[in-house]
């Protein structure tokens, strides 16, 4: 065995143990959503009396039904306001000149640099001023744009060879069908990417949708898992149920992300 064999061997072997690291959690999720209580507590498995019944006691614990209908309403909502805006900006700052453009790029930019949290308590006092307390609104608009995807899209734009654009120019063509026709198109694989991260990030919130609802009308699936931690009669938290919840939770973002696979490995920089 050569040194370039052992070296790859002994990569592959670290990939495997940090795959199966990273996996493990995922794993246990799943098999603890089929086990009883008493053997998640243990850590065990058991084939014998695998509960498939606690995806029906999750689903009935909570009203499951407006949880999912809430966190679809407003992922894609956002995902589809978040889109038209991003593209318009990106477009713009990718292919039109007007003053003030690179000093407007680097402010975009700059609100990267600003961690969530520090947000959080202004955009609640204006959310609470406007009375879109406890409404699709306060969970809606305030991320209706993003900078890293208007920074994601631009980059993309840029990559578009300015000769064709040039040329659907002369044939008469205007900005918006040179977006729709041209731009679209050739950036397709950066913008699905942009668009599945957005649905994840609105779908996997919590914090916010905690903040600004008070009722279970309003309330979205990452809330309505944290109603099976509490303690029931002193048994603790029902961890078979939990774990069946949070599957049933993560189970649209695996069936979208192997959906859209090949366009965000298109999408990522660097990636084949």
């Amino acid at each position: 065995m050569t040194v370039s064999h052992l070296v790859r061997y002994t990569v592959n072997i670290g990939l495997l143990l940090i795959t199966l690291i990273i996996a493990f959690p995922f794993i246990w999720m799943l098999i603890g959503s089929i086990q009883s209580l008493e053997n998640v507590r243990s850590l065990s498995f058991s084939f014998d009396g695998l509960q498939f019944s606690n995806f029906y006691d999750a689903w009935n614990g909570a009203p499951f039904g407006r949880y999912f209908f809430n966190s679809f309403l407003i992922a894609v909502t956002v995902s589809i306001i978040q889109l038209v805006i991003n593209i318009f900006a990106a477009y713009a700052f990718a292919r039109l000149s007007f003053k003030g453009k690179n000093v407007l790029f680097i402010i975009v930019l700059s609100t990267m640099m600003i961690p969530a949290q520090a947000i959080f308590i202004p955009n609640f006092i204006i959310i609470s001023g406007l009375n879109w307390y406890n409404t699709y609104f306060a969970l809606i608009i305030p991320f209706c744009a993003s900078a890293f995807g208007i920074f994601l899209i631009r980059q993309a734009f840029l990559q578009v060879p300015k000769e064709i654009e040039e040329s659907a120019i002369l044939e008469g063509a205007n900005h918006l069908q040179i977006i729709y026709h041209m731009m679209i198109p050739l950036a397709k694989p950066t913008i699905i990417t942009c668009i599945l991260l957005c649905f994840i990030s609105q779908y996997s919130d919590l914090f916010w949708p905690l903040i600004v609802t008070n009722s279970e009308d309003m309330r979205t699936v990452q809330v309505g898992l944290s109603s099976f931690m509490n303690d029931e009669g002193g048994s603790g938290p029902q961890w078979h149920i939990l774990m069946a919840a949070s599957t049933m939770v993560i189970m649209p973002l695996v069936i979208l992300f192997i959906m859209a696979q090949k366009y965000i490995m298109k999408g990522v920089p660097g990636a084949k």
